[in-house]
């Protein structure tokens, strides 16, 4: 599918040594490691290009300016919107609901309306809704889901009322690794009328993501966990309803005129990017972009899932093993508890090893609750892991298991 050593190759972390033991970095879902040509260019843009955009009319801030533009259209094409007004730049997938949390809220919600989660929601497609909750005093409803880690879609489609005005919901489960259904449930939502917001923070790094195709009304996602920096992300929205939503924040860049009596806001996206951007990640955010798409979504896609398919296999040897999340449509990050071994004891031990994985809550606690326990430990797999990784997660976690 494509030369694993060589792409290795391209990220040089991968090279260090931790505790004098080779790096095996088993925590993508927590962030990426870099490749070269993304780092390069961000050094090649502070050293040459770097200016304030939009504002200027010196050269260099009208190349900065097309640079950043250029990043938009990138992301544009690489999720397949329709136009660049629909590519709105955040801080990442956080911001990005936080945003439209405020802003729908502001525009569409009152007293009284609903809005739907699911029992596996990242924190961050949780509390922005609470929050609206205290201040509008919405309600929130909870798609269940089985043991497996599967959403019940009978269950989702009863929870729709006339007062249902947004579903948002998780592409990619952080903890279970969970594909769920999402064009299955827009397309439900839709038969109500109701717009669906999609957090694709897990979805984007590992499979091609069409929003058209999903027909998704919103569609979040965070560069730093696509092989791009931190604090850069997207929230894409259907220019329909982004032209009605209010501004989040207020400030430089996303007016038009401002008196002391009025301000008219800037048009699309730019109503939604108030200040200076960060426009050294967004071209390094396209940059990492590029990279993946010369790879190949579907080579990257298939070499993940055969890393997944084969860590279960072998995890599943390990007496007392128990994985959490085994659903039939599964992306790569595999969560476990052996034994009565506390996560925190076992992802501190492998890392003595030289083994990176995350252990804890991961940031959903009511899904755990929803599972009985206090947190797992997780493995996360992206386009530059091995079979041979795996061998190694196994082996220390044969030998911490022993220990105990």
């Amino acid at each position: 599918m494509y030369d694993i050593n060589k792409v290795r190759a391209d990220f040089p972390i991968l090279e260090r040594e931790v505790y004098k033991k080779p790096l095996v970095y088993l925590d993508n879902g927590a962030t990426t490691q870099k490749p070269r040509a993304v780092v390069d260019a961000m050094v090649e843009e502070y050293y040459s290009v770097n200016a304030n955009v939009h504002r200027g009319v010196h050269f260099l801030s009208q190349q900065a300016t097309e640079l950043h533009e250029a990043s938009r259209e990138t992301v544009r094409r690489f999720i397949n919107a329709r136009s660049t007004n629909e590519i709105i730049f955040t801080r990442g997938t956080t911001e990005s609901i936080n945003l439209l949390a405020f802003s729908f809220g502001e525009a569409f919600l009152g007293e009284g309306d609903e809005v739907i989660i699911s029992t596996m929601e990242h924190h961050s497609n949780i509390v922005p809704w609470q929050l609206l909750a205290a201040r509008k005093g919405i309600g929130i409803k909870v798609i269940p889901m089985n043991d497996r880690g599967e959403l019940l879609l009978d269950e989702y489609e009863k929870l729709f009322t006339e007062r249902t005005k947004l579903v948002s919901v998780t592409h990619v489960s952080n903890v279970l690794g969970t594909v769920n259904p999402v064009k299955q449930m827009i397309e439900k939502a839709h038969e109500h009328g109701v717009p669906v917001l999609v957090d694709g923070a897990q979805g984007v790094p590992h499979a091609a993501v069409d929003v058209q195709a999903l027909d998704a009304d919103f569609y979040a996602f965070s560069g730093h966990k696509v092989y791009g920096p931190t604090g850069i992300g997207v929230l894409y929205g259907k220019e329909y309803w982004l032209d009605r939503l209010p501004p989040y924040q207020g400030g430089g860049e996303m007016i038009q005129t401002v008196t002391f009596e009025k301000t008219t806001f800037n048009e699309l996206p730019f109503k939604f990017e108030a200040g200076t951007p960060d426009y050294i990640a967004t071209t390094a955010l396209a940059r990492a972009l590029d990279y993946v798409t010369a790879l190949g979504m579907e080579n990257i896609a298939a070499h993940e899932h055969d890393l997944t398919q084969y860590a279960m296999q072998r995890l599943k040897e390990i007496p007392n093993m128990r994985l959490i999340g085994e659903a039939a449509e599964k992306s790569s990050v595999v969560s476990f508890l052996v034994g009565d071994i506390h996560p925190f004891d076992m992802g501190t031990l492998l890392d003595r090893l030289g083994i990176a994985v995350r252990t804890g809550h991961h940031c959903a606690q009511p899904l755990m609750q929803r599972l009985g326990i206090e947190g797992t430990v997780r493995a996360s797999f992206g386009l530059y892991n091995t079979r041979e990784e795996v061998d190694t997660l196994v082996a220390g976690v044969e030998r911490v298991a022993r220990m105990f």
